[in-house]
């Protein structure tokens, strides 16, 4: 494990450290060897003072997204700055964000302000692969998680359920406010609408009982799935919210009612409020249509009226 040494002051560099080559083809003859030193100290006095504008800034990490000259990185070295290349461009804008630095273009235009700040910047293998972690950034406006996993679909169902879990924080952070799971935000609204049913009275009473009893298809589904038994879940589940537990839903690992604030089971309030909009939209769709068939005659229905109007219009006989 490789570490940058004292508290990480990192530059970001969109350049490369090294000699660019030119655009057009161009051809350099040697004919003294005296030349030929004089080539190879140019170019190391050029990448030197690449590296001497970087330690002016007091960086003493480098996370280059293009390359690094092997000289280059040995100067580097030789001042005690850790140093990486070939980042790739998204992993320079998220540092860019969590460190608060700022990528920088132009190395010799470089400043002590441009530099971004971390607790600790360490090299570590990690199977075959050698990464570079970057730890305790002051305020973190982005982040990596590392997962991994024996097959590439493991690793994808951990990809899935993480970004899951993320959006569920999203959604609650967004809305400001969550509801109790196992089915106990059903139960307790459906108890609400059955006392308030009562006090409606006459065929909306009925109505408003069948929404709440509606709702009781939630933890009743749940209790089933758990191999619980679904009618005695429902009785404990009614008796205790019934004495003002709200909390009180399925818990399919004990097989019982219990306490799902203490468990910490929680959802967004969006999932229920969605899922109980969408399904009444889609029931008032189905009574609606149900509506409009029963309001028109079958065939049938109208082939027996022709006939009835037939009947009436032929002339009787005296002697039937």
């Amino acid at each position: 494990m490789q570490h940058a040494g004292a508290r990480p002051k990192i530059a970001l560099l969109n350049a490369a450290l090294e000699v660019k080559k030119t655009e057009v083809s161009a051809e350099i003859r040697i004919r003294d060897p005296a030349q030929m030193q004089a080539f190879l100290r140019e170019k190391e006095n050029f990448l030197k003072g690449f590296v001497d504008a970087i330690v002016r800034t007091g960086a003493n990490v480098v996370l280059c997204q293009k390359g690094i000259d092997d000289l280059a990185q040995h100067y580097l070295a030789k001042a005690g700055i850790y140093a990486a290349r070939r980042v790739k461009e998204s992993d320079m804008k998220r540092l860019a964000k969590a460190t608060g630095g700022r990528i920088v273009s132009k190395i010799g235009e470089i400043s002590k302000d441009d530099l971004g700040s971390a607790k600790e910047v360490y090299e570590r293998k990690i199977g075959e692969d050698e990464m570079t972690f970057v730890t305790g950034c002051k305020n973190p406006r982005s982040v990596s998680v590392l997962l991994r996993g024996g097959t590439e679909h493991v690793v994808d169902e951990l990809e899935r359920s993480l970004e899951d879990a993320i959006s569920v924080v999203a959604v609650v952070v967004e809305d400001g406010g969550y509801v109790y799971g196992g089915g106990a935000i059903e139960m307790e609204v459906a108890a609400d609408l059955k006392g308030y049913a009562v006090s409606v009275g006459g065929r909306e009473q009925l109505a408003i009982e069948a929404f709440a009893n509606a709702l009781e298809i939630v933890p009743r589904t749940l209790a089933e799935n758990a191999g619980m038994d679904p009618i005695d879940t429902l009785i404990d589940l009614r008796s205790a919210h019934g004495e003002g537990k709200a909390a009180q839903g399925v818990n399919p690992l004990e097989g019982k009612v219990s306490d799902m604030k203490r468990l910490g089971v929680l959802e967004p309030l969006r999932v229920p409020r969605q899922a109980i909009a969408s399904a009444t939209d889609a029931a008032v769709m189905v009574l609606r249509i149900d509506d409009a068939v029963a309001s028109k005659p079958t065939r049938m229905e109208e082939k027996g009226k022709k006939g009835d109007k037939k009947e009436e219009s032929e002339p009787t006989s005296d002697f039937d």
